[in-house]
């Protein structure tokens, strides 16, 4: 079974640097055109895919849906699992406006923010669970960058700490019990003029 991890494509709350957490912000035409490149990515790579997931916030749901038509592949039922960490009263909020607010030490006071023990067991379960359904088929996975960052974390560890990019690409394998990274928060289809190729 091969996965295919990939974070929606930018929204007006990213390219402003605020934390979206579950709020339900829309791709921007910046992402839709990310989603696009990657969709034409896929179809030029030796990989198949049998199914997308996707969170079922809007950014990821239409992430999901144009790699779904260039594709043709199923776009399953969303699965609330994949949202992105609940951030509690930081959400809408630049790192300016938490520091002004809170100081710079907010990241250590409860301010809502869902626990990373909790958002790493609904990760694994989720896999868990696609892992059961569909052992022998690939699924891409379309999700939320602090979410990847800690599934990859709690499969991981500190292997990987690099910041999981909009529209990245990770793909992992599994073989009985244990995941492998094929690829790791690739985005050259974002630098490559894709645009023009004939589909």
């Amino acid at each position: 079974m091969r996965i295919g991890l990939i974070r929606h494509g930018l929204t007006d709350w990213n390219a402003a640097g605020r934390i979206q957490g579950q709020t339900d912000i829309p791709l921007n035409g910046e992402g839709r055109e990310q989603a696009e490149r990657l969709g034409r990515r896929l179809l030029t790579e030796e990989y198949q895919w049998d199914y997308i997931i996707t969170s079922g916030l809007s950014r990821a749901q239409e992430t999901g849906e144009i790699i779904s038509k260039l594709l043709n592949v199923p776009l399953l039922e969303p699965d609330a699992r994949l949202k992105e960490r609940a951030f509690g009263q930081i959400e809408g909020l630049t790192s300016e406006e938490r520091v002004a607010r809170w100081g710079k030490s907010w990241e250590t006071l409860d301010l809502g923010q869902e626990q990373i023990a909790d958002i790493q067991i609904r990760a694994l379960d989720f896999l868990e669970d696609l892992w059961s359904a569909y052992p022998d088929q690939n699924v891409l996975i379309v999700t939320h960058g602090a979410f990847l960052a800690n599934l990859l974390t709690a499969l991981f560890k500190d292997r990987y700490t690099e910041r999981i990019g909009n529209l990245s690409l990770t793909i992992l394998e599994k073989e009985r019990d244990d995941w492998s990274p094929l690829l790791y928060n690739c985005t050259r289809h974002l630098s490559l003029d894709t645009a023009k190729q004939p589909e």
